[in-house]
């Protein structure tokens, strides 16, 4: 038995498919696969149901799996101490972050992370939340800042901040602040399906479905900024977060409302895979964004009780 046979065990198993553990770990299919049945041989046990599409892991290797997490988390951690020390901060990360947060967190975050942390380098790419998730499971990025709670397995969410959720639009009268069932009474404008701010306007206001656009025109918006402009051209309302609100011209913030209290907010976290050998990483990370935004939000000054979280 060696560290290696026990990693692409927990390939095998975070995938259930051979070839793609295989893919993930680098090697062909046939060595996995060899390594794996020798270590079957040795246990004596069967870990993998190989007959099933996707592959199923037996009960004895869901016990065995449990044990060779520990151990390969803490060979992770070990190696990881040895290259860069318990507590530097370096390396390459993988990070994705969903549009609507992307556009107003990264120019307040990026350049003082890499100021703090000059041995650290960033990968950063945008996608939807879920195809966020599916990156994360297959290893493809280290990890995600989006709307949470997102409800899955083996992940970790650290809290960043809460932001308050605004309306957009043209809304007659002078009145400031909005119950949620105001709203339905005006043309609504929302983000293609796959974005979870659509998902938590609609839940929010209890929206229905119902013509939102002009009949002729069939319209995907994939970006708040056209989302406004088509707002500002054909009038009606859109949902947008406070943090956008804060990088709006001043002709365009004329145009917010506020809802009532409780206020609704969308809460805004890290998600990483567990256990992570780069825990200290991630935490440090979390700490900068967490001072670098929470001036910049509303929802700093208020009560928990005068807040109401939005979920997905």
């Amino acid at each position: 038995m060696n560290l290696q046979q026990l990693e692409y065990i927990e390939a095998v198993d975070r995938f259930k498919s051979f070839s793609k553990a295989a893919e993930f770990c680098h090697v062909t299919q046939a060595t996995l696969s060899t390594m794996i049945k020798k270590l079957e041989e040795e246990l004596g046990v069967v870990l993998f149901d190989r007959k099933r599409t996707p592959v199923v892991t037996t009960e004895t290797g869901k016990q065995i799996l449990r044990e060779a997490h520990v151990i390969t988390e803490h060979a992770r951690l070990l190696k990881t101490a040895a290259v860069s020390g318990k507590t530097e901060v370096s390396g390459t990360i993988r990070m994705g972050i969903i549009p609507t947060v992307a556009s107003s967190l990264l120019p307040i975050i990026t350049k003082p992370l890499l100021e703090a942390y000059p041995k650290l380098t960033l990968e950063i790419i945008e996608h939807p939340t879920q195809v966020l998730l599916e990156k994360l499971q297959e290893g493809k990025i280290d990890l995600g800042i989006l709307s949470t709670p997102v409800h899955a397995a083996d992940v970790v969410e650290e809290l960043l901040y809460h932001e308050a959720l605004l309306v957009y639009g043209s809304i007659k009268g002078t009145k400031k602040y909005l119950i949620p069932e105001e709203v339905r009474k005006h043309k609504i404008w929302l983000l293609e399906e796959g974005h979870c701010l659509r998902d938590q306007f609609v839940r929010l206001c209890a929206l229905r479905k119902k013509e939102i656009q002009p009949g002729n025109l069939k319209f995907q918006a994939n970006s708040l900024d056209t989302l406004l402009n088509m707002v500002d051209a054909f009038g009606g309302i859109t949902l947008i977060p406070e943090l956008y609100y804060k990088a709006l011209p001043r002709q365009k913030k004329g145009n917010i409302r506020y809802f009532s209290k409780p206020f609704p907010v969308r809460e805004i976290s890290m998600i990483y895979p567990t256990p992570y050998a780069r825990k200290h990483v991630m935490k440090a990370i979390a700490t900068l964004i967490r001072k670098r935004v929470e001036n910049e939000l509303m929802t700093a000054h208020y009560e928990i009780a005068e807040t109401t979280v939005v979920d997905l």
